[in-house]
């Protein structure tokens, strides 16, 4: 392959209210704004030192415009165009300066209809992780993954394979044999990436990875002392498939986001993927709780990197399960 695609590094999020999106990222969740301007926030968590991994951009209506991964070179992103365009994947060019502090990127729908970015470059930014007097709310560490839902989960997990170098780390299957989920990685644990079964292209959540377990506790003390219970949608709790702790939550534009902490390492070039059963009652939360109907039927909506209009979605391939462990 010759280009490196190193991981899920950063998206963009339409939202209506900044200042609503603020109090629930910055004050509540603990974000750091690096910077802001009348349309836009960019948001780091405390690990991070690079510019951003969070744009929040105002919209009249909530969407996601990117999914945007970190790629070693700038010769990287001109391989990929190549490999994409004999693929017969149209591509979209934006000019270092087009974008705030990123360098060149490369856009894409990919086979689902995801609207994928790739870059190399981003202003650096002073690393955190050591004032802990600046720690706040779930004391927000880094990005970690993406997870969407998409009408064909076999087509995308041997997409990202073939041609972007993913690896899978754990899948669930049917009877039958289909794959109904897929956790697929570039950077060294379970996932910068899941594909699951259902109406799509949609983005289902963010997931962003927090310093241990009682952050996740710590989060939901603070929302409710800041009157955000209800954005509170599913946990805590820890995922079978992964062994994570995790809280899912709503923003207030309706887009989900995950606390994430405590996978495993997938380095070893002879780790082989984890299979699950649809009907294995041990892919469930390992504590037994199911998801409430929202978390199954509900996801983002995402925009055409051409157009900028929403793309159509089409119902999933396989038969539904309500699931009680995606992470």
């Amino acid at each position: 392959m010759d280009f490196n695609i190193i991981r899920c590094a950063r998206a963009i999020l339409h939202v209506r209210d900044l200042d609503a999106s603020r109090k629930f990222y910055v004050d509540a969740l603990g974000f750091i704004e690096t910077e802001s301007d009348d349309d836009h926030i960019y948001l780091r968590g405390l690990e991070e030192h690079t510019h951003h991994s969070l744009v929040l951009k105002k919209a009249d209506e909530p969407a996601v415009e990117a999914l945007g991964y970190k790629v070693s070179s700038e010769a990287d992103l001109e391989a990929l165009s190549k490999m994409l365009e004999e693929k017969g994947y149209p591509t979209k060019w934006l000019e270092k300066g087009e974008q705030h502090a990123v360098g060149r990127t490369l856009r894409v729908q990919d086979n689902s209809g995801l609207p994928l970015e790739f870059f190399a470059e981003m202003e650096p930014m002073e690393r955190l992780l050591q004032r802990y007097d600046l720690y706040k709310g779930s004391r927000m560490q880094r990005i970690d993954h993406f997870n969407c839902g998409v009408p064909d989960v076999e087509e995308a997990y041997n997409f990202y394979q073939k041609n972007f170098g993913f690896t899978c780390s754990e899948y669930t299957d049917t009877p039958e044999g289909n794959i109904w989920a897929a956790w697929l990685h570039r950077k060294q644990n379970v996932h910068d990436v899941a594909f699951m079964n259902g109406l799509g292209p949609r983005l289902h959540h963010i997931g962003f990875w927090l310093p241990d377990q009682l952050s996740l506790i710590h989060t939901c003390d603070v929302l409710a002392s800041m009157g955000y219970g209800e954005a509170i949608e599913r946990g805590p709790g820890r995922h079978g498939l992964s062994n994570a702790f995790f809280l899912y939550l709503r923003d207030p534009d309706g887009h989900r986001i995950e606390l994430y902490s405590g996978d495993y390492l997938t380095s070893d070039p002879d780790f082989k993927p984890i299979r699950w059963d649809i009907n294995d009652p041990m892919r469930q939360t390992f504590w037994g709780h199911a998801a409430p109907d929202s978390w199954f039927n509900e996801a983002s909506a995402v925009l055409d990197v051409f157009t900028g209009e929403e793309v159509g979605q089409k119902p999933g391939k396989l038969k539904q399960h309500k699931p009680t462990f995606v992470i």
